[in-house]
């Protein structure tokens, strides 16, 4: 490990993270959320957690980007309209903040170029990359991973031509030499080289390998929708640290679905699971609250059996979450939010840690932090307080 004294020494290393706010194919991209979290936010996040970063810088001419940006613990430099359209490239928007920064007096040694479109930036091969260029073993390096793929290039007239192998002889894989293929997730180089190449790419060059499934980029609805089932897949923690907890009730204590008697009394199932994790929950004295769209006396009656504080009847989710939060004197990045349908995405757009049940509709699912194992009704409500509380 090498302390901050060192790394001033060895070379400034200042992060910058280009992030437009407009995008065609992606609307918004820079801002969509994987994993539960806006795209330029976990980019910054990644800088933040990589060791030998100084600075983490985000240039934009968007102001909900840099209020995000600011929030997550980036400096903002705001990008001019004549480097802001679809075809300004990321070395302008670098050349302007490096040039902003001189212009305070902020040397800067050592670029990591980190682009938000990538959702998973590994920091251990970034924070290698950083070191290496830094101590003058590189001049450029950049995030790729191993490939034994046979690649091919078709012509105007469609005949397909073999580039990385010869098509009249196939070896084994374990015959064969593996090639690197460029991901974009991020790319380091030394300052004074990028201005003079004016490109990214110099000098000794080198690659960071990273996995293969960190390497895919957002360009499009698709790829975004596959972000989001790789984070669930990759990013889903044990361990949930909020200081307060807020469900909905219909398909989060139940399994939603009802049965309903003669005079129009309706009935639900609710899991004995969750009523000891409330318990327990109480215990350790973390709040908790049940925002209900429904008015219906079985909500009143469950929350009153769990001794837990209910909002039913609630159209806007959001606005009572925010004044609960208020009332209560917790941040909203301090709560968790446990939903199952898309009345509860406006409440889990605004937590710290938006949580679906394993059941969820899609596009809760593709908004939450952390996807449950359980079922509403089944356990979902006990297993979020689990992950809440310390063994």
């Amino acid at each position: 490990m090498i302390d901050h004294q060192q790394r001033t020494d060895a070379g400034r290393v200042v992060a910058i993270i280009p992030a437009r706010g407009g995008s065609k194919g992606v609307p918004r991209k820079n801002l969509r959320r994987v994993g539960g979290v806006p795209l330029v936010e976990r980019a910054v996040r990644t800088a933040i957690e990589t060791d030998g970063i100084d600075l983490v810088v985000v240039s934009t001419d968007d102001d909900e980007i840099a209020a995000v940006s600011e929030a997550a613990g980036a400096r903002v430099v705001r990008r001019p309209a004549g480097i802001s359209g679809d075809t300004a490239s990321s070395e302008s928007a670098i050349l302007h903040a490096l040039d902003e920064l001189d212009a305070e007096g902020q040397r800067t040694d050592v670029v990591a170029f980190l682009q938000a479109t990538s959702p998973f930036i590994p920091r251990d091969a970034l924070s290698t990359a950083v070191r290496e260029v830094r101590e003058r073993r590189a001049d450029s390096m950049f995030a790729a991973h191993e490939t034994y793929g046979f690649l091919w290039s078709q012509g105007a007239d469609a005949e397909a031509v073999a580039l990385n192998h010869d098509a009249a002889r196939r070896p084994r894989r374990q015959d064969r030499e593996p090639h690197h293929l460029e991901t974009g997730a991020f790319y380091v180089f030394r300052a004074d080289g990028f201005r003079e190449a004016e490109h990214r790419f110099f000098g000794r060059i080198r690659i960071a390998e990273v996995p293969e499934w960190t390497a895919i980029e957002i360009d499009d609805e698709q790829q975004l929708r596959i972000a989001r089932a790789l984070a669930a897949l990759h990013e889903s923690p044990d361990r949930v640290p909020v200081r307060a907890i807020v469900t909905d009730f219909d398909g989060v204590h139940t399994d939603d679905t009802a049965t309903v008697d003669a005079d129009g009394i309706e009935r639900v199932r609710v899991s004995r699971e969750d009523g000891m994790g409330v318990s327990l929950l109480r215990r350790a004295g973390i709040p908790m609250l049940i925002l209900s769209t429904e008015v219906n006396a079985v909500v009143r009656a469950r929350a009153d059996k769990l001794r837990v504080p209910v909002l039913h009847g609630i159209d806007d989710k959001e606005s009572a979450l925010r004044g609960w939060a208020e009332e209560v004197g917790i941040e909203l990045a301090d709560i968790a939010y446990l939903g199952n349908d898309v009345n509860d995405l406006p409440a889990l757009r605004i937590v710290g840690w938006p949580v679906a049940v394993a059941d969820a509709h899609p596009q809760v699912l593709e908004a939450a932090r952390v996807v449950l194992t359980r079922a509403g009704g089944h356990g979902a409500v006990r297993e979020l307080i689990e992950r809440v509380l310390p063994a």
